[in-house]
């Protein structure tokens, strides 16, 4: 059983859950401490965290999606007092630390989980999934932004082939894009099953095992998100909010994301970089184990950098 894996929400898998937990809690590591999981989801990760830290240890935990953040407070019930859950996206970390009473330079550690969590993916209405047919909707904060349907309404083709291309990989980008578009023309795209339809009767060759409507899905929630500006803007603020010694753990799922991460670490490592100085502790990125990935299929495409803030 990997380190932690006993204190997760029953039910619930968080990925690379005992890796986080080696690299916030090293050999040595005293107890207590102030932790912050931006991206807190079901509570996996942070129930672990709590648990490891001891009673002296406090996390705070945000979200931008409100479902979830209801079931992280049932999960995270056992820890009252200990815990502060708060409704904002990770992009806004810097100031939310600061409204609780955190001054930069303050936190013993850092996550953030970029993956699209389980119940977004498994719940029809949420439009998450080319599996199960729902609403073009994709939104992580149901209460705000436009929907995947509101997008297509407004876009050009050029710039829906640009957004497929840019943050999909798709390399049929201007087929898939003319053929959703003149789909939405005859009125045949409500749904995010008939999305996938048509994505798939628009690429000429299928990857064996992979949904060809796999890497539009992910283009679309990635822009209706602002997924790489959020993660950008959190980069942004995280450096200044650890303490010396603070260690901060990405999990990203796809190259996109990974490249960004990679690259802010080397510029927070370098002698150029005019901020707090940083250590990069993941030379090689850390992928799931096979024991994990037949465990949580979920987990294959996870990669976890972690960085570590100098005394």
């Amino acid at each position: 059983m990997a380190l932690g894996q006993e204190s997760a929400p029953a039910g619930h898998v968080p990925v690379l859950l005992g890796e986080v937990l080696s690299f916030l809690f090293p050999e040595g590591a005293r107890p207590g401490g102030t932790f912050c999981d931006a991206t807190v989801g079901l509570g996996g990760h942070a129930a672990a965290i709590l648990t490891a830290c001891g009673p002296s240890g406090r996390l705070i935990g945000l979200d931008r999606d409100a479902e979830a953040l209801r079931a992280a407070e049932v999960a995270l019930a056992p820890f009252t007092g200990r815990v502060t859950l708060v409704h904002a996206a990770f992009s806004r970390v810097g100031a939310v630390l600061v409204e609780l009473g955190l001054p930069p330079g303050t936190v013993t550690g850092m996550l953030v989980d970029l993956g699209v969590s389980s119940p977004q993916l498994d719940r029809p209405e949420r439009g998450f999934s080319f599996r199960h047919d729902g609403p073009l909707d994709m939104r992580m904060d149901q209460g705000s932004g436009e929907t995947v349907a509101e997008l297509l309404g407004r876009v050009s083709e050029t710039e829906l082939a640009r957004m497929l291309r840019d943050y999909g990989e798709e390399r049929f980008a201007g087929r898939i894009a003319r053929n959703i578009l003149e789909a939405q023309d005859r009125g045949e795209l409500a749904s995010t099953g008939a999305l996938a339809a048509v994505v798939a009767r628009a690429v000429p060759s299928h990857e064996r095992h992979k949904n060809p409507a796999t890497r539009t899905f992910q283009a679309l929630r990635i822009v209706v998100n602002r997924e790489l500006e959020e993660l950008d803007a959190f980069l942004d603020q995280a450096a200044g909010c650890l303490a010396p010694g603070g260690r901060l753990c990405v999990i990203s799922f796809h190259s996109l994301e990974d490249r960004m991460v990679k690259r802010r670490f080397r510029r927070w490592a370098s002698d150029d970089f005019a901020g707090p100085r940083f250590r990069i502790l993941t030379r090689r990125i850390v992928l799931p184990t096979d024991e994990e990935q037949e465990r949580n299929p979920r987990a294959r495409s996870a990669k976890l950098r972690v960085a570590e803030r100098a005394a």
